[in-house]
């Protein structure tokens, strides 16, 4: 009889100003020494190792507010995310990470500000919020967790809510091999693909409806969906050739309207 695994529980039990402090720094300052002093530590290793290759990364905002919308299967999808970035990416982390004043000292000037999963945050929708008005970039996985089976699973309204409410662009992003990062002990080392799509906006609603946030959230992580699962069916050779002439193909399209 095969054995059971422990049920996950992801309630948050301590009290929500125990993360008063996280959101207060993240709501007004932007990530500090802690990130790029892990960034510069291993972004060579990594490049070495895992050989990600970021694709239409242009369609990230250079500058302006705008949410990362992620599909997650690992702990370190957000540093795929980020490494090719110039800008500064703040990410949504579960509060459970935030384990002692050393650990959340490190987390939240790395970037992670903590939201209080099984219950409803309003904190971290504000300090996220508070991101945007200074022209950040926040990450966050629609999902509300890691995807145990390796396949995209039903986001969350939360994104919708986040959306909506902030008016900001979301940029679909889609990450493929980082389910198998652990696999490098045993001599399997995957190569990391993240592709970014184009920006996805949608009309402010300063109260949107639980049946709003998932309709668009769902739109969001459709778009999340169908990058994976091009990545998948193409192969990660396939998939960079065709987005690099569909990007040509757009650029000489505006180039002849131009004339």
């Amino acid at each position: 009889m095969a054995e059971l695994k422990k049920a996950q529980n992801y309630r948050e039990r301590r009290p929500a100003d125990t993360f008063t402090p996280y959101h207060e720094w993240s709501r007004t300052h932007q990530p500090g020494w802690v990130y790029w002093v892990f960034r510069i530590l291993m972004t060579l290793p990594f490049l070495i190792l895992f050989r990600p290759r970021a694709i239409d990364i242009e369609n990230v905002p250079t500058e302006g507010p705008a949410i990362l919308a992620v599909n997650h299967l690992s702990n370190l999808d957000h540093f795929f995310v980020g490494a090719h970035l110039r800008r500064h990416l703040n990410f949504m982390g579960k509060s459970q990470l935030f384990a002692g004043d050393i650990p959340g000292y490190i987390l939240n000037r790395g970037g992670v500000f903590p939201v209080r999963r099984g219950a409803a945050d309003e904190e971290a929708f504000k300090t996220a919020y508070a991101i945007f008005d200074r022209g950040g970039l926040v990450l966050m996985y629609p999902e509300g967790g890691r995807s145990r089976s390796g396949k995209p699973g039903r986001p969350k309204p939360g994104v919708g809510r986040m959306a909506l409410e902030s008016g900001v662009p979301v940029v679909p992003v889609a990450v493929d091999g980082t389910d198998e990062v652990r696999n490098w002990k045993r001599g399997r080392i995957p190569a990391i693909t993240v592709a970014y799509g184009e920006p996805l906006t949608f009309d402010r609603v300063e109260r949107p409806t639980r049946e709003q946030q998932q309709e668009v959230a769902d739109t969001i992580f459709a778009e999340v969906v169908r990058l994976v699962e091009a990545m998948k069916t193409e192969g990660r050779r396939g998939f960079t050739k065709r987005r690099a002439r569909e990007r040509r193909e757009r650029e000489q399209a505006a180039a002849r309207d131009r004339d």
